[in-house]
C-alpha cells in the first residue's frame, strides 16, 4: 500500500470521528490501567460492568489493597482469568506504592514492569491516559492492518512497528481507536461487513464480502 492511500485512509476515519474514544470507563490513569489489565481476553462491556462497582469500592492502589484478594475477586469474578488478574492487580498495586508514590508512571518501562502490564496495555495507558502517540495492538488491529494491508505483519509487534512507520504523524495519537473500532464493528473477524466500510476502496482484501452475502449473513 503506497502512502497516498494510508494518507486517505487515516483522512477518513479522521473525518468521520474525529474524536474517537474508547469504550472502557475510567476516570483516572489509574482506574483506566486496572480496566486494562482486565480486559485482557474480556470484553470492555464485562470489564465496566465490573469496574463500576470495584471503583465505588477502591479508586486508589491504597484502597485496591485493602480490599484483598477476597474482596477484589467479588467485584472481578464475572471476568475471565479473574484469580490471576486480581493477584498481578495487587502486586500492582504494591509496586504502585513502593515504587511511584501510588502514581501512575508515563515510562514505557516502568509501566512494563508492573505485573499483568505487557506492551500493548503500557501502550494504551501512554495514549489514553498521557496522551503519548502510541499503538496497541490488540486482535483487532492486527486483523485490520493485515487484512487491508494497511502495515501487515507476522506478530503484534511487527504490525506496532510498521504502523509507527506508515501511519501520517498527524494521525497517529488517533490511530489505536479508529482501528480498533473499525476491527470491533465493521472489520469483523468472521463476516466483515465490506459494503459498509468508509475505505473499501482502498483495501487490500480480494474476499470482500457484497450485499448480499452480508444481507444473507444477517438473515
Amino acid at each position: 500500500m503506497n502512502p497516498a492511500r494510508r494518507q486517505e485512509i487515516f483522512e477518513r476515519f479522521s473525518r468521520a470521528n474525529p474524536e474517537p474514544r474508547g469504550e472502557l470507563e475510567y476516570r483516572t490513569a489509574f482506574e483506566l490501567l486496572i480496566a486494562v489489565i482486565l480486559s485482557a481476553q474480556a470484553t470492555d462491556k464485562s470489564v465496566n460492568q465490573a469496574t463500576r462497582s470495584l471503583y465505588q469500592a477502591a479508586r486508589t492502589p491504597q484502597t485496591m489493597l485493602a480490599l484483598g484478594m477476597d474482596g477484589l475477586i467479588a467485584h472481578i469474578k464475572r471476568i475471565g482469568l479473574y484469580r490471576s488478574k486480581a493477584k498481578n492487580i495487587l502486586a500492582t498495586c504494591e509496586l504502585l506504592l513502593q515504587r511511584h508514590e501510588g502514581e501512575v508512571p508515563q515510562e514505557r518501562a516502568a509501566l512494563e514492569q508492573l505485573p499483568g502490564v505487557g506492551r500493548k496495555t503500557a501502550n494504551v495507558v501512554l495514549n489514553i491516559a498521557f496522551g503519548h502517540p502510541t499503538i496497541a495492538v490488540d486482535t483487532h488491529i492486527f486483523r485490520v492492518s493485515n487484512r487491508t494491508g494497511l502495515a501487515p505483519g507476522k506478530n503484534p509487534l511487527e504490525v506496532e512497528r510498521k504502523l509507527m512507520k506508515f501511519v501520517p504523524p498527524q494521525f497517529r495519537q488517533h490511530a489505536h481507536h479508529w482501528l480498533i473500532l473499525h476491527g470491533r464493528y465493521v472489520c469483523k473477524a468472521r463476516r466483515p461487513e465490506c459494503p459498509k466500510c468508509l475505505i473499501g476502496d482502498l483495501c487490500d482484501y480480494k474476499a470482500k464480502t457484497r450485499e448480499e452475502t452480508a444481507a444473507k449473513g444477517k438473515g
